[in-house]
């Protein structure tokens, strides 16, 4: 009897730990942060499914493979809980390394645990754009205003009788001139301020063919195609979703249209050409914008704020695009396309079900 109550004993606790031991494995594989374990050789020996999203290989391709192989080194050179940069990665993410020890079999093993922490640090930069805007636009409206004020007033008191036609032509000529280019500098300024002043977004259910539609419309140098999916309901901000849409269209355009330009010409496969399109993807839709033009010449600046390779531009098209993007929970991305000479901007938004009916 106690050696069948022991053999009980020992096999309800083996239960336990088969059950123990899958539920940490389904913890870890759910855990949406990459997760590697490494022996004393640095051969990897354990990876979630985020490691396996973030290496784009299966676990079967990557168990064995050293962390040279995997271009993961910097992982054990960086110290612990510093940011890196991963080849794998987007240009601008930034990854938080976390590494801890511990001992399988008696073997000391390396365990990291990688933090997508690019958002958290784009928010803080962004944060600091928006203070400095803010201090920069108080103070430069309050002088901006009186000089305005006063160019516009002594403008309309010229042409004054005691001084001849050639001095009068040159004070009306420099009032203007200090007058349209101070009345600039506020029109410039208050661009500036849409990235400190943008509004929360208020969700209500859009249709998404019906919102691509209106963008398109509304770009009139170049007809923008729009191929055609199956129709979603999200649950968006339709206003700051278009002005993001916008932005990336107009974008795009210009690209396409420069390309035309170009000594290649603007027919056959040169002819300028944007499309967007859209597509499910589990909890998440993406929404892209493609175009034929040059491309990105240097994707890790496109969102830098006041950052532009247009002669016109602002340099805020694109970080008021990102920040609408994530202001719904969403990303965005830029890459030079693959199948084709161009750029492509993927829109990763929540398809969240809408709790109203169509």
């Amino acid at each position: 009897l106690e050696i069948n109550s022991l053999a009980d004993i020992l096999t309800e606790q083996r239960i336990q730990t088969i059950e123990a031991t899958a539920l940490l494995r389904r913890a870890v594989d759910e855990i949406d942060a990459p997760l590697f374990t490494f022996d004393p050789e640095h051969s990897l020996r354990l990876v979630n499914a985020a490691g396996e999203r973030l290496l784009q290989q299966p676990a079967a391709r990557l168990l064995g493979r050293t962390a040279q192989e995997l271009e993961l080194d910097a992982c054990f050179e960086a110290r612990n809980e510093t940011v890196v940069a991963l080849p794998y990665s987007t240009p601008n993410a930034r990854w938080m390394v976390r590494k801890s020890s511990f001992r399988q079999n008696g073997v000391p093993h390396t365990l990291i645990v990688l933090s997508d922490v690019s958002r958290a640090l784009r928010e803080e930069e962004r944060s600091a754009w928006q203070r400095l805007i803010r201090v920069l636009g108080h103070e430069l409206n309050n002088s901006l205003a009186p000089i305005i004020s006063i160019a516009g007033s002594l403008a309309s008191r010229l042409p004054l009788a005691e001084l001849p036609e050639p001095q009068n032509a040159d004070f009306q000529r420099g009032l203007h001139i200090i007058e349209s280019r101070t009345a600039a500098l506020h029109r410039f300024l208050q661009s500036y301020r849409r990235l400190a002043q943008m509004p929360s977004p208020t969700l209500q259910p859009v249709a998404l063919r019906s919102l691509l539609e209106r963008v398109a419309v509304l770009e009139t140098r170049l007809g923008v195609e729009i191929e055609p999916d199956k129709d979603l309901t999200l649950m968006l901000d339709p206003d700051l979703i278009e002005q993001m849409l916008i932005n990336l269209v107009r974008n795009a355009v210009d690209a396409a249209l420069e390309q035309a330009q170009s000594p290649q010409g603007g027919t056959g496969p040169a002819a300028p050409k944007v499309t967007m399109r859209w597509e499910q993807q589990d909890h998440k839709v993406a929404v892209m914008v493609e175009d034929n033009g040059i491309g990105l010449l240097n994707p890790s600046n496109a969102f830098v704020p006041f950052y532009t390779t247009k002669p016109g531009g602002s340099g805020i098209g694109l970080v008021l695009s990102q920040q609408i993007a994530e202001a719904h929970g969403g990303t965005i991305e830029l890459a030079n396309r693959r199948d084709a000479r161009g750029c492509i901007v993927k829109v990763m938004l929540p398809y969240r079900v809408s709790p109203f009916p169509r």
